[in-house]
């Protein structure tokens, strides 16, 4: 007998209430997989009936997930359907539903922070904020009022995005379109979490290679005016390049950014993933990295 399950609109809104508390069992080894399990649970309710069907979902979802907590919405949404047409009798397995989880979650992510952290959030924070200046009450109001709009709406809209997409692409799986989009999406994500390394990893390394002394090209202290006028006059010299001292001091992480920028946070990042491949426990590499960190501050390295 054929199945012919579907979420309602009523499931669905209760899929995107819950995804608000996306991160609220946040941890360090999958990050947001707690929460991302509890938004899917009336999808797991609604679709499957027995208890081994819902412990064998709850399970595949508990896997490592993270990204921006807004644009977590689109991929709840074309999961939902993946898990609707599976419910239904597709040829949907685990690692597909997981492989459109990861490969989406990556790109997503990194369009999430510069949208809302770093432009939506800034430009109704002012806007709020000039008008709590002035003493207007409505300034938080307004601030509160409009972010909430702005991020319940787009939620909504895109899980719905999601949902109504990811049942075109479960029609077109035995074409291989679910393995593009996949590999395509991962492909970007890889791209964008490799640019953050530099930003994210810092490494610097203190032992002292070198030191000179100058005959120029540093502040004379002694020349500098009284008071605040001489801090003023010390910060435009350092701004035009001459040194604080007359001792240039050279370190291995100078030596070491001249070569390459960035070189040590890339071994340690590429480490990282040879343990992780080594199935090395992530929360095991957290303490390893803090005690290396912690003793090569006490010897002088870092």
């Amino acid at each position: 007998m054929e199945k012919h399950l579907q979420l309602s609109k009523k499931d669905r809104l209760s899929v995107a209430w819950r995804s608000t508390f996306l991160q609220g069992s946040w941890n360090y080894e999958r990050m947001q997989n707690g929460g991302w399990a509890y938004a899917m649970i009336p999808t797991i309710k609604k679709l499957y009936h027995t208890q081994p069907e819902h412990r064998a979902a709850l399970k595949r979802h508990l896997e490592f997930f993270n990204t921006h907590p807004y644009l977590a919405s689109p991929i709840l949404g074309v999961t939902m359907a993946l898990e609707e047409q599976r419910a239904n009798g597709a040829a949907i397995d685990d690692s597909a539903i997981q492989g459109v989880k990861v490969g989406m979650m990556g790109p997503l992510a990194g369009i999430g922070d510069p949208v809302f952290w770093f432009t939506v959030r800034p430009m109704l924070g002012a806007l709020g904020a000039s008008l709590a200046m002035s003493g207007n009450i409505l300034g938080p109001i307004l601030f509160f009022l409009l972010w909430n709009i702005i991020r319940i709406g787009f939620m909504w809209y895109t899980q719905e995005l999601g949902y109504h997409t990811g049942t075109k692409i479960t029609e077109n799986i035995s074409g291989g379109i679910l393995q593009k989009i996949t590999k395509g999406a991962s492909i970007l994500g890889m791209f964008i979490l490799a640019t953050l390394v530099q930003r994210w990893v810092s490494i610097d390394f203190k032992p002292i290679i070198s030191k000179v002394k100058l005959d120029k090209g540093y502040i004379d202290w002694a020349s500098l005016p009284p008071n605040s006028e001489g801090i003023k006059e010390a910060l435009i010299q350092v701004q035009n390049g001459l040194s604080l001292t007359q001792e240039k001091v050279t370190t291995l992480q100078d030596n070491l950014d001249q070569l390459i920028p960035g070189l040590v946070p890339l071994l340690l990042t590429f480490f990282c993933m040879w343990l992780l491949k080594r199935k090395v426990s992530p929360i095991l590499m957290i303490i390893g990295l803090f005690i290396t960190g912690v003793i090569g501050h006490v010897v002088g390295l870092l």
